[in-house]
């Protein structure tokens, strides 16, 4: 794989930033050591204007070569996993039950990377460097947007490393591209007795055992067929003896769907059915839907001028579709709530690897994949700024 935009100490830089974040990493909200690492690679890069937002994050401003032209955000998550690494990698995590375990390592120095292209070949407008905090509990993408540092931008882009696909293939398409992320809990009240007369009873184990199949007929038929939507029930809670009918049974889950009008129908239906359910037997239902984050859709343009951004980088043959739809989250969703933009897959699978899931001890990414990554984002960039400002 080419890596012609960097030099040998460019290489060296980006594959030691890479590694030392890996070494060091740190979770959500407490990304202070990440931060100043990255804040002084940036500078080690020749960009000058940085600021702390979002308390563990930083934004970057690379001047463009058009004054008044559009504004094109880049976005890198920077925050690990409570996961005990497993990789063997000479530099492992020193951190014990903390890791980087979702290439966030990668994101992070790839948008640095970007930055160096972009100091050195700019786009038409000025690019800000987006180093978000609290990825994964779905907070730090509010909280940059919360500051003001995305004010004035015409369009963001984003990705993510994927062992799905090999170092050199990439994802940049319209639409749907991950699912949103809402909980639930649920109380189910009943009326306990001695297990051996549930004529004295409201019991809400049974209660629970009908419910939980009853949500499973949302998706089966309430949601369009056409439409990919998940309910699940992950835990439930209720007694603690073999013959005592309790007085409550718990419930929590989780809802997915890839557009705003099913994620409404979805978590609409779990309320409504719960609530019909428990009535049947004689129970007082309490349910809490806490919303998570919203579907990640791609938009029209930005997908692409991503995808020609791809094309320029990597050739045609580099462009590849998901294939399957991904109903897992990712908080640059309430970018694109805001923001027109696209995210992408990035392929880190080296010849002849694995296939390693993500959130797994054992992950890791192939490190070209760093460079593609850093060289597709900056050409996203200066395509964007070209094509809103009409020129080449």
């Amino acid at each position: 794989m080419s890596v012609f935009e960097f030099s040998e100490d460019d290489r060296r830089l980006l594959s030691e930033l890479r590694r030392d974040l890996h070494r060091h990493p740190e979770l959500s909200w407490k990304e202070m050591r990440t931060q100043e690492r990255l804040e002084r690679a940036l500078l080690e890069c020749g960009v000058t204007s940085i600021e702390r937002v979002a308390k563990t994050g930083l934004v970057a401003r690379i001047p463009g070569r058009t004054a008044g032209a559009p504004v094109v955000a880049l976005r890198g998550d920077i925050d690990a996993l409570p996961i005990t690494e497993a990789t063997g990698l000479e530099f492992t995590s020193v951190h014990d039950g903390v890791m980087h375990a979702c290439g966030h390592d990668v994101h992070a120095s790839w948008a640095v990377g970007a930055a160096l292209l972009l100091a050195r070949n700019p786009a038409a407008g000025e690019v800000r460097i987006i180093l978000q905090p609290a990825e994964e509990v779905g907070e730090g993408a509010a909280a940059v947007l919360a500051s003001g540092a995305l004010d004035g931008v015409h369009v963001i882009f984003g990705a993510h490393v994927d062992r799905r696909f090999a170092v050199g293939e990439v994802v940049a398409q319209e639409g749907p591209l991950a699912a949103s992320t809402d909980t639930f809990a649920i109380t189910l009240h009943g009326a306990g007795a001695h297990g051996a007369r549930p004529q004295e009873a409201a019991d809400p184990i049974v209660g629970a055992a009908e419910l939980i199949l009853a949500l499973q007929t949302i998706v089966s038929r309430r949601l369009d067929p056409a439409l990919p939507g998940v309910v699940t029930v992950g835990s439930i809670h209720a007694g603690r003896a073999s013959n005592v009918i309790p007085e409550t049974a718990e419930l929590t889950g989780t809802v997915r769907a890839t557009t705003s009008e099913s994620r409404v129908l979805l978590t609409t239906e779990v309320v409504r059915l719960t609530h019909a359910v428990a009535a049947t037997h004689r129970l007082r239902a309490e349910v809490a839907v806490n919303e998570g984050t919203p579907p990640v859709v791609n938009s029209p343009d930005a997908s692409r001028w991503a995808a020609q951004a791809v094309h320029d980088i990597l050739g045609p043959a580099a462009l590849k579709p998901l294939g399957t739809t991904n109903m897992g989250g990712e908080d640059f969703a309430f970018y694109l709530e805001q923001i027109p933009g696209c995210f992408l897959r990035i392929g880190a699978r080296e010849t002849g690897g694995d296939r390693i899931a993500a959130h797994s001890p054992r992950f890791y990414p192939d490190e070209v994949s760093l460079f593609v990554g850093a060289m597709v984002l900056a050409q996203c960039a200066r395509i964007a700024g070209n094509q809103a400002t009409g020129t080449r």
